[in-house]
């Protein structure tokens, strides 16, 4: 079951593109944009992660901290993040723990098959720790600007 607007955001610790560890509980007192991407370096990802590259600037101006999270290994992470010289970190919930946490690993379907995986979504979370605004079933195209309006808004 995904996480809805009032929910308390659930604690995690994942490792960085870099593989080192990271808890978002380090981020108390900050607004944070959590959002999950299904797979490093395909074309919808890229597109989303290159909108958060091009609007970074941005998210610092509304004291805002941005975390891209996919099932990829630090390896492909690391990778994605020098070719696109994104200036975020990439987290790697590699079993998808988090994402079952978070309710966005889905079963989907492809041509007939069905199989599970991260369905894009993006959670701002506040800087109390409650998710304030939830984007699901995220189009990439213009996302970053729609996330930024949700947290000028929380101001």
């Amino acid at each position: 079951m995904a996480l809805k607007e009032g929910d308390n955001a659930p604690p995690f610790e994942l490792l960085t593109d870099e593989g080192r560890p990271f808890r978002l509980s380090s981020l108390k007192g900050r607004n944070v944009v959590l959002y999950w991407y299904p797979k490093a370096d395909t074309p919808g990802c890229t597109k989303e992660a290159c909108e958060f590259r091009d609007r970074f600037p941005d998210f610092g101006g509304v004291d805002a901290v941005v975390l891209g999270i996919s099932p990829d290994e630090p390896r492909a992470q690391a990778k994605f993040k020098k070719k696109y010289n994104l200036p975020f970190a990439l987290l790697c919930d590699v079993e998808h723990k988090v994402a079952e946490a978070y309710g966005v690993w889905v079963e989907k379907n492809m041509y007939g098959r069905k199989y599970m995986g991260v369905e894009r979504t993006t959670f701002v979370v506040g800087k109390d720790g409650v998710v304030k605004k939830v984007f699901s079933k995220v189009k990439p195209a213009g996302h970053a600007a729609l996330v930024l309006q949700a947290l000028d808004e929380l101001e």
